[in-house]
């Protein structure tokens, strides 16, 4: 595997590279080797030197370090030499230029980052992606930053993924069309668990789902969408679940009028920067082995925890609030736990335990 930085040089040298200061580089780059050939062409040709003697004689002119010649050169061979130095004037005055231009802009820099953070991409796995860095896409990643969760964003606009940078660096993304093969590869749809289409126009939505579960069957699509054609649409398309963000909003406001007591403690528990109270999902997979196809009673979650278990999702989606105690933990469900931070921090090493304390148990 190449390291970022060598890979980073050879793009800079060699490169697809779009921007117009790498072009410039690219442009001087080429008239030096131009240069170079036609210096020892002309030797060879005039002087008859071979091509070992013409290429040092070519280099030494070129640098102007004023080495000894080859052998004495002939009335064209200096002539030659004088229009090669010329003319090498202006290239080494443009390449100046172009080098100097290139590394005050940044791009030298800015390409070997993107580099390096395209190769921790490839390292990402079970990762979410987000399509798009709109309104939607930033307050997604917020959320996702402030849980620590592995994230890249995809948007065809360079100051959306500039603005990115600037809140943290250490962000990863992708700047180009989310509904492309090779944009979605580069943001390692393959290895990710979660995609978010959250693009401005429905039609891009279904395109960028539609491609996306092409490429990764199994993974768990959420699109945003304008209104309820595009809906069923997008779920043709392949997407999991599609969400109306106008909608939800409309829902919500019509709730503070009816229900503003339970809309305000939901909008309590659920504000990661002002409560300290929080949900979580158990899935069946999870778990330890030891934990899976237990009843609530028998995993005694609240004494041991202080958690709540207020709901249960069936193998067939179906939800069960305030589940019964004989309410089994099988392949496919997951119950729904509000607890606090210290609560559910307990949880996590509470399954560790009854695992260990089951298998002594057992053995017993």
């Amino acid at each position: 595997m190449k390291l970022p930085i060598i890979h980073s040089i050879q793009q800079l040298l060699f490169g697809d590279i779009s921007l117009s200061t790498s072009s410039t580089v690219r442009r001087a780059l080429a008239l030096f080797l131009a240069s170079l050939l036609i210096g020892t062409s002309g030797y060879m040709l005039l002087e008859g030197y071979k091509f070992i003697e013409a290429f040092y004689m070519t280099v030494i002119t070129i640098s102007t370090v004023g080495f000894t010649e080859v052998e004495p050169l002939s009335r064209s061979g200096r002539l030659f030499t004088s229009f090669l130095i010329l003319a090498n004037i202006g290239i080494f005055a443009y390449a100046l230029y172009a080098f100097t231009d290139y590394i005050i802009e940044g791009e030298i820099f800015k390409k070997l980052r993107i580099n390096y953070m395209n190769h921790q991409i490839e390292e990402l796995e079970g990762h979410i992606i987000i399509c798009g860095y709109g309104r939607y896409g930033q307050e997604i990643s917020d959320y996702f930053a402030l849980d620590e969760l592995p994230f890249v964003v995809i948007d065809l606009k360079e100051e959306r993924v500039e603005n990115l940078r600037k809140r943290d660096s250490q962000n990863f993304y992708v700047q180009g069309d989310a509904s492309q093969d090779d944009v979605l590869i580069q943001a390692g749809i393959r290895k990710a668990k979660h995609l978010i289409v959250a693009l401005a126009d429905d039609t891009d939505n279904v395109f960028t789902v539609l491609t996306a579960r092409q490429l990764n069957s199994e993974i768990n699509i959420i699109s945003r969408a304008s209104n309820s054609k595009s809906q069923r649409k997008l779920k043709l398309a392949g997407a999991n679940r599609t969400i109306m963000p106008e909608q939800i909003g409309g829902f919500y406001m019509a709730a503070l009028v009816t229900k503003p007591g339970a809309v305000d403690f939901f909008s309590f528990v659920t504000n990661e920067y002002e409560s300290d109270i929080g949900f979580e999902e158990i899935n069946f997979e999870d778990v330890p082995i030891e934990c899976q196809c237990k009843t609530i009673a028998e995993l005694n979650i609240r004494r041991a925890t202080g958690c709540n278990i207020i709901g249960y999702k069936s193998p067939n989606s179906r939800y069960i609030v305030n589940p019964p105690p004989d309410t089994s933990l099988v392949f496919g469900s997951s119950f729904i736990v509000l607890g606090s931070d210290e609560q559910l921090g307990k949880l996590e090493a509470y399954w560790e335990e009854f695992a260990k304390q089951n298998k002594e148990h057992a053995n017993g």
